[in-house]
């Protein structure tokens, strides 16, 4: 069972996370991409700090569900919706269970149905499938979310815009790989996991 408080702490803490990284991400980026997904994540972070800051829940389902509306809405390029879809999808798990690892298998359904990434195409969900797993044996740490980023670095980008690069892709963190990093770091330090 997780807390809405505890979850409130934890997108809080997301938000700083990638405020306080928003050119490291930018850099990864521009390595491989577009050069902007730390700047659209800290707009987005600024979004969701802000409505989740005016709303009382008594319920997790709306609290995911203002949190991926508002990621949706106000994130741009890839990120917006594959993040959006993850809290939606969460806000759907919600109805039915409270779960930390049930919720959190839920984003990740939510991500692959809209981005169509698996395992190994050097993505975000290659930081998810691995979290997702350890959270659900109770091992998750920072050193399994850290192992999980550092292998995209040796992967050859085969989804989004990176793909276009091929072989040039290898050598470089995913950019949406560190931003999830950085949410599973920041559901640690929130307290939100227990065991």
């Amino acid at each position: 069972m997780v807390e809405i408080e505890s979850l409130k702490k934890w997108i809080e803490l997301y938000g700083e996370k990638v405020t306080e990284n928003k050119e490291h991400l930018n850099q990864l980026d521009s390595d491989i991409g577009d050069g902007d997904h730390g700047s659209n994540l800290t707009r987005g972070a600024a979004a969701v700090k802000e409505k989740v800051s005016e709303s009382d829940y008594d319920n997790l389902s709306d609290f995911f569900k203002d949190v991926g509306m508002t990621l949706v809405s106000k994130v741009g390029g890839a990120s917006g919706p594959l993040y959006g879809s993850a809290f939606i999808s969460m806000a759907k798990q919600a109805k039915e269970s409270d779960d930390l690892a049930a919720l959190l298998e839920a984003g990740l359904d939510g991500i692959q149905k809209r981005g169509k990434a698996e395992a190994g195409e050097k993505t975000m969900v290659d930081e998810w499938i691995p979290v997702v797993a350890a959270l659900k044996e109770n091992k998750l740490t920072d050193e399994v979310i850290e192992d999980s980023l550092q292998k995209t670095k040796d992967m050859k980008a085969t989804k989004g815009r990176a793909s276009y690069l091929g072989d040039r892709s290898i050598g470089h963190i995913d950019p949406g790989a560190q931003s999830s990093a950085y949410l599973f770091k920041s559901l640690l330090e929130a307290g939100a996991v227990n065991g």
